[in-house]
């Protein structure tokens, strides 16, 4: 991608193969954690401290090389994945408590020294979209007319009329969510939870039965994962984050 990578809205994210074009950051959502869940399950567990250190590596290489895309968003998730596999190791609290107090230390340096401008506008943005109602707000503000605009039944399938007149933008992305609220209302909202909460139970009884460590931490760790992504993507559409 830093070679090769073809350059869309100011980030080099994508490679384009002529008959195809993707994000290799996708694939490594899925590699990294499959990647550290095969490297602890075959040592013996908990892990070491010198197997938590490489560990470790073989999770922020990649988080660091897709956050200089830039791609802030994506990093942070496929950080998180791999270390919920090391969370699902079962590894000492201390060392998790201790953990999440340099995370707390390092946000501010994350904050005022690697995050772009932009980036910092985005999230101040999620915070008070009305501030920028025809900028950096827009797209928020456009989702939550759509989403209340929807009401207990919705407008009923291609009839929304902020999604439809393309009031809001992007509608293939995250904010297909308020699409559905537009259309299918509240009712459509919480089947389309319910749904979800299906899939994250099922995934997480499935992880609980697994026989073996690997299959433990791996797949708890994509359920996990998969509900960080449904959580933060419905929360910055709707507003609530």
């Amino acid at each position: 991608v830093l070679a090769f990578g073809e350059v869309s809205k100011g980030a080099q994210r994508w490679l384009n193969l002529g008959f195809v074009r993707f994000q290799p950051s996708e694939l490594i959502k899925l590699a990294v954690p499959l990647m550290v869940a095969r490297f602890i399950g075959n040592r013996p567990l908990p892990p070491s401290f010198r197997n938590l250190v490489i560990a470790l590596v073989m999770i922020f290489v990649p988080t660091i090389l897709i956050a200089k895309q830039p791609d802030l968003g994506t990093s942070i998730l496929i950080a998180a994945s791999g270390i919920f596999v090391l969370f699902l190791s079962g590894i000492s609290w201390r060392i998790i408590l201790a953990a999440c107090l340099l995370l707390g230390a390092f946000v501010p340096i994350l904050w005022f020294f690697l995050m772009h401008d932009y980036q910092r506008t985005r999230v101040m943005t999620l915070f008070n979209p009305e501030s920028d109602p025809l900028g950096a707000g827009y797209h928020i503000i456009q989702s939550k007319i759509a989403i209340g605009s929807g009401g207990l039944h919705g407008k009923g399938w291609l009839h929304g009329t902020q999604s439809q007149l393309e009031f809001v933008p992007e509608r293939h992305t995250d904010f297909i969510f308020a699409v559905i609220a537009e259309e299918w209302g509240l009712l459509g909202v919480l089947f389309l939870l319910g749904v979800y909460l299906f899939i994250i139970g099922r995934g997480l009884l499935l992880a609980s039965r697994s026989q073996t460590a690997f299959g433990r931490m791996m797949a708890g760790s994509i359920v996990l994962s998969f509900f960080v992504y449904v959580f933060v993507n419905i929360g910055m559409v709707s507003g609530i984050l």
